[in-house]
């Protein structure tokens, strides 16, 4: 049995981007994960979210057909064999609770919401403004991590 990890869009992102800062680190995660050694959890509003950020990513470095290929990583996410896409009435509820109690980004909520829901740990590209105030509930309620810390 494998590992299971919530990815948020900021870390799916980093490793598309080969001059991100964090490149290295997410391509250490999506190596375990194309291995089968770590499976992902990805709540279904992420995919949307990868859409559009690496749509603009493409554009801003002036590759060919950004839409078809930020439309090409979304599919290759939905049908690969260890990345499981999540979505359902619990899920939202959860993440609504989420929202409710900590005034995060909706996003941010699904991801932390699927990983209470099935076991995971939640890992963020880094501590935003916002998580970085409650990064003691999070690690404790959501087991979330980030890839800064593994710089």
């Amino acid at each position: 049995m494998s590992s299971k990890v919530t990815l948020d869009t900021s870390v799916i992102i980093e490793y598309v981007d080969r001059k991100g800062e964090l490149h290295k680190q997410a391509e250490l995660v999506m190596s375990a994960i194309n291995s089968g050694k770590l499976t992902a959890i990805v709540p279904h509003v992420v995919l949307a979210e990868v859409f559009y950020v690496a749509s603009r990513l493409y554009r801003e470095l002036a590759l060919k057909n950004p839409i078809s290929r930020a439309e090409k990583l979304v599919k290759w996410l939905s049908y690969h064999p260890y990345i499981q896409i999540v979505s359902g009435l619990s899920l939202d509820l959860e993440a609504g609770k989420i929202k409710y109690n900590y005034r995060i980004a909706l996003t941010d909520c699904y991801v932390l919401a699927a990983s209470k829901i099935y076991n995971a740990t939640a890992l963020f590209k880094r501590r935003g403004k916002e998580l970085l105030s409650l990064e003691g509930s999070l690690k404790r309620e959501y087991k979330a991590i980030f890839l800064e810390d593994y710089k």
